[in-house]
């Protein structure tokens, strides 16, 4: 298992209840935006902040060396795989 699929999984399990959390609410907001979108922002933030610090974590180190060319696409496969499970977590904090 690669790294950032690693680092993902941890996210998942040491964040299990507030990922489900949203996995809930994200599955009503994607029935309907506009009834749901206050409580999709508010625990979207929350999931945000987490997704953002292993983000950090996974690509923290690879930016400032030799293989900072590399952060971005190990960013972008983190994304892909958050992505797959909550299609809309773009979505979080537009009005």
């Amino acid at each position: 298992m690669k790294l950032y699929q690693k680092l993902f999984q941890e996210m998942l399990s040491t964040h299990k209840d507030l990922f489900t959390q949203f996995k809930d609410i994200h599955d009503r907001f994607a029935q309907d935006q506009n009834k749901y979108k206050k409580e999709f922002n508010e625990v979207g933030t929350q999931v945000l902040d987490v997704i953002r610090k292993y983000e950090n974590i996974l690509c923290g180190k690879t930016e400032n060396s030799q293989y900072g060319k590399f952060s971005n696409k190990l960013s972008e496969k983190f994304w892909t795989g958050i992505r797959a499970i909550f299609p809309k977590i773009d979505f979080v904090g537009i009005k």
